[in-house]
C-alpha cells in the first residue's frame, strides 16, 4: 500500500544544508499498522508530510496505492490526497463555524458527493466511532476526546487507502487517550486502510504492528 525508495529530503538554512531523511525506505502493507517513533526533531513531521503529498522530497520515490507522487501537479496530488489519504493531527483542526457532521462531510463534498448524501455517510462514522449523538454539534461544544474522534471520522470517510497520524493522543489526558487508543484498534480491525501513526506515546506505538525508529534519517526496526 506504502512504499518509499531512497526517500531524501534536504533543507537550506542560510549557505547550510540539513539533511532530515537520508536513503530511507520503508514499506507499508494494506491494513497493517506501524508506528514511527524518534527523537524531537528527527524528522518525524517531515516524513508525515512527505507521505501525504504535503512536501515534495528532494530525492527519492513514494508510492501509495500504485501511484507514485512524483510529478503530479498540485492540483493532482490534492485530488489524489482526498481519495487515498487521511490525516489525524495532535490537534484536531476541526472548522470552528461548522457542526462535527459538516466538517466530516466536508472532503466528501469536494470530492462531489450531494450534501445530503455526503451528510449521511458522515453520521454514520460519527456513528460508528461513538459521538453520533454530537454530529450536530460545533467543535466549542465538543470535549477534547469528541473532537479527536471527529477527527478520526474525518480522516476515515473517504475509505483511504493510507491514513497518517500525528501524536493523535498527544493533547489528551491518559484515559481520553485510553478511549482513543481502543478506538483506533477497532477501526483498525474494521478496515484495510494501512496506519502510519508518528507518536511519543510507547502505548500508542505498542498497540501497532510494527514500530520503526527514524534516526539519523534512517528508519530501523525495533526488536
Amino acid at each position: 500500500m506504502l512504499e518509499c525508495r531512497q526517500l531524501v529530503r534536504i533543507y537550506r538554512e542560510g549557505p547550510q544544508e540539513v539533511t532530515v531523511l537520508d536513503q530511507l525506505e520503508m514499506t507499508v502493507s494494506a491494513g497493517e499498522r506501524v508506528a514511527v517513533v524518534g527523537s524531537s526533531g528527527s524528522g518525524k513531521t517531515t516524513l508525515l508530510n512527505l507521505l501525504g503529498g504535503l512536501d515534495r522530497p528532494t530525492a527519492g520515490e513514494i508510492r501509495i496505492a500504485g501511484q507514485t507522487l512524483e510529478g503530479l501537479s498540485e492540483s493532482a496530488i490534492g485530488s489524489f490526497r482526498n481519495r487515498h489519504i487521511g490525516f489525524v493531527y495532535q490537534f484536531h483542526h476541526l472548522l470552528a463555524e461548522f457542526t462535527a457532521v459538516e466538517n466530516v462531510s466536508m472532503p466528501l463534498i469536494i470530492r462531489g458527493y450531494r450534501r445530503n448524501e455526503a451528510a449521511e455517510k458522515a453520521m454514520a462514522l460519527l456513528e460508528r466511532v461513538g459521538v453520533g449523538e454530537r454530529g450536530r454539534h460545533k467543535p466549542g461544544e465538543l470535549s477534547g476526546g469528541e473532537r479527536q474522534r471527529v477527527a478520526i471520522a474525518r480522516a476515515l470517510v473517504t475509505d483511504p487507502s493510507l491514513v497518517l497520524m500525528d501524536e493523535p493522543t498527544g493533547n489528551l489526558d491518559q484515559t481520553t487517550a485510553g478511549s482513543i487508543l481502543a478506538l483506533m484498534d477497532d477501526v483498525a480491525a474494521r478496515s484495510r486502510s494501512a496506519f502510519v501513526v508518528v507518536t511519543h506515546d510507547r502505548r500508542i506505538a505498542a498497540h501497532q504492528d510494527r514500530i520503526l525508529t527514524l534516526d539519523h534519517g534512517r528508519l530501523a526496526s525495533e526488536a
